[in-house]
């Protein structure tokens, strides 16, 4: 529809930026451009002229010899132009006669002093105004019919002359009738015109000085009255559509018309209707951030954790929208949107990503002054970008996710636009290409920024993880030197608990590495676990059940010292502290009861001081590890490893962690404990599957 004035306006009037354009641009064309004056030349006309009348009426000047340039003042053929009649060019004789009342009239000295007089009082208007060929400036450019003239080193004695009174062309005829008037005879004026007239082209006096002209414009300009206009209820400020019914794009004027009455609408607001404003938008935002409070709180406390993780999740946010509002003018905020909702997507988790992004985005909108088209472009790159953005293995893969988000916003652009009403066409495709190339922008910028969102909000992409779980890290190596059985142990695990993730959708590659790392600290004291004794005797042999507890359970402590010691991030660290959760040293809590129940005097078993000080796992991937941990190491003993006695071990000690309450907080459903059980089962079995066994090679005799 046609924008017309709204109702709430009643009338108002606004300045006519038209009109005032009009107006000024008409001031600019018909300002008077400046000359300035130097008589000099026609000076020096007059006197050439008096020297050459001096050289034909002198006594010592021979008729014969004054006849060769007396020719310069009788008419020529050439001399007639334009509207002028033919020139009658006289004969011989016609010319020696002439010559001889010429020399005749101004014989006598006193009338040569009296021709030099009336000659110069001739052309003395002349001289005061100045002469010129034709204008300087273009046809199209400054007053045409006047202009101003500054004599020559004078700054203050502007005059204001008609083109004509300067324009040599439109002064001749009227210095033939000065001559006349004041050389008082038609013969001696015409003579004395015939030769002024061939010279006064060279002898033009007048200079175009653009510095002063420029002052003469631009105060012209300054002088104008900015027009104004008075706008009804229903007036159209915009035409939407021409006679034919084709939609019309909004022209420069009428955009300027529309923000002129934008600004008047603000103008007129009251201070109640401005604090009122000001207070529904502030509760828009409050609502919006209210709702991803509760989302928060309810599906994600684990951004409530800490001060700093909170802290940085609204600073994030303020600076989303900050840089959006920034960048407007390039029409940019897809970049910063599509940002956050990849860092968020990143850091926590896809449902907290959209609906930040959501939120951010109408209040980027809303700030800016755009309108639902452009809220759903930006909300379906961004979508796009949290979606794929899930499981990064590769640095190229955040440059794939903006090209694709690129695309999207591109196609969202032309749909959003067509159903909007707008022609498909040049304008509208270069619109989207901008889009899609800012999309692409983004997916470069995150792939610098990954490293430095992973050491700020202290997550690990799977980037991370690739480059942690590498065989050569110094940690690994050092396990490798100093407890092998350990090693190799944690390797197993790795496997089977990496399978039972990805069997219930869980971070498999997050579990395989944590894995590697979650008994480093057996790497202090290696020989006081069993996988590392091989045929040396059992060194808790000679100690107390409590100090052996005591070295059992340093393991998670000390394996937490060096991994922070070597830097290692805090979701691997989390998977040291929590793999035995606060599970109960079963062997040495019996052998402290049997030796409690052989010497009566013996205080009573402090059960607490046998369980490991947790936590217990927080997460599935630190459940998943707990029990591929357990089973693993139990399985080593089983006899013969048939798969029945393996499923009925896993199971039993799967049911033992669930009911002691180990898996309570890392958020397993019992569904998948079924899933992980028999994942575990598949792979021990694997592991330990019956070997053909082979008949053995006769001995060979001598």
């Amino acid at each position: 529809e046609n924008c017309k004035v709204h109702e709430i306006m009643g009338f108002f009037s606004v300045p006519n930026l038209v009109a005032t354009r009009d107006a000024r641009e008409k001031a600019r064309r018909q300002a008077r451009y400046v000359y300035v004056n130097d008589p000099a030349p026609l000076v020096q006309l007059r006197e050439r002229l008096q020297r050459r009348v001096v050289e034909l009426t002198s006594a010592e000047t021979k008729v014969a010899d004054a006849a060769g340039f007396w020719q310069e003042f009788l008419p020529r053929t050439d001399d007639a132009g334009g509207d002028e009649p033919a020139v009658v060019v006289p004969t011989e004789s016609e010319q020696q006669e002439m010559l001889e009342a010429f020399r005749t009239a101004l014989a006598e000295e006193s009338r040569l002093e009296e021709f030099r007089s009336q000659v110069a009082a001739a052309m003395a208007p002349y001289e005061a105004r100045g002469l010129l060929s034709n204008l300087k400036h273009p046809i199209d450019q400054g007053n045409q019919a006047e202009i101003f003239i500054y004599p020559l080193g004078d700054a203050t004695g502007r005059q204001r002359a008609a083109v004509g009174e300067v324009r040599i062309e439109e002064v001749i005829p009227k210095l033939r009738a000065d001559l006349e008037k004041q050389l008082g005879t038609f013969e001696l004026a015409e003579r004395v015109f015939t030769w002024i007239k061939r010279e006064l082209p060279g002898a033009t006096t007048l200079s175009w000085d653009k510095k002063k002209t420029k002052q003469v414009i631009d105060q012209a300009v300054a002088e104008v009255v900015p027009k104004v206009k008075i706008y009804q209820i229903g007036d159209v400020l915009a035409e939407a559509k021409d006679p034919s019914g084709s939609p019309l794009p909004i022209s420069h004027q009428s955009l300027e018309l529309l923000l002129a009455e934008h600004n008047e609408t603000i103008q007129q607001i009251s201070f109640a209707g401005t604090a009122l404003r000001s207070a529904a938008t502030l509760g828009m935002f409050m609502a919006l951030y209210t709702l991803c409070g509760f989302y928060i709180h309810f599906r994600n406390v684990r951004a409530l954790e800490s001060v700093g993780r909170l802290a940085g999740l609204l600073a994030l946010v303020v600076a989303t929208v900050a840089i959006s509002f920034w960048i407007h003018p390039w029409r940019a905020e897809v970049i910063p949107l599509l940002l956050l909702g990849m860092t968020v997507s990143i850091v926590y988790h896809q449902e907290l990503a959209l609906l930040l992004s959501a939120a951010v985005g109408m209040i980027v909108v809303f700030s800016v002054g755009a309108g639902l088209a452009e809220f759903v472009i930006l909300m379906a790159a961004c979508a796009t970008g949290v979606f794929l953005v899930s499981r990064i293995r590769s640095r190229s893969k955040l440059i794939y996710v903006g090209l694709t988000a690129g695309l999207v916003a591109m196609l969202t652009t032309v749909g959003v636009s067509i159903v909007d009403g707008h022609p498909m066409g040049w304008q509208l495709l270069a619109d989207a290409g901008r889009f899609g190339l800012m999309a692409v922008v983004a997916g470069f910028l995150m792939t610098g920024l990954l490293p430095f969102v992973e050491t700020t909000f202290g997550v690990l992409t799977d980037i991370s993880l690739l480059e942690l779980g590498d065989v050569a890290h110094p940690l690994l190596q050092e396990l490798v030197r100093r407890a092998p059985g350990t090693y190799n142990h944690s390797i197993n695990v790795a496997s089977i608990a990496e399978a039972a993730a990805e069997r219930i959708g869980a971070h498999g590659l997050l579990v395989r590495v944590g894995a590697y790392f979650h008994d480093i600290g057996k790497m202090l004291k290696p020989g006081y676990f069993v996988e590392n004794q091989g045929q040396e005797a059992n060194r808790h042999e000679s100690l107390m059940p409590a100090m052996s507890t005591l070295i059992i359970i340093a393991h998670v402590k000390d394996g937490a010292n060096l991994a922070r010691q070597h830097h290692l991030p805090t979701p691997i660290i989390d998977f040291i502290e929590q793999h035995h959760g606060t599970t109960l040293v079963e062997f040495f809590y019996q052998r402290a009861n049997e030796q409690q129940q052989d010497d009566p005097d013996a205080a009573e078993v402090d059960e607490s001081t046998y369980r490991y000080p947790g936590p217990k796992p927080q997460s599935k991937e630190a459940g998943i590890l707990m029990l591929a941990d357990t089973v693993e190491s139990a399985s080593r003993v089983l006899v013969e490893p048939t798969p029945a006695r393996i499923e009925s071990l896993v199971h039993d000690l799967v049911m033992k962690r669930l009911l002691s309450g180990e898996l309570d907080d890392s958020a397993l459903s019992l569904q998948e404990v079924r899933v992980i059980e028999e994942s575990l089962v598949k792979s021990l079995i694997a592991v330990y599957h019956g070997r053909v066994k082979y008949p053995e090679q006769p001995q060979k005799t001598a």
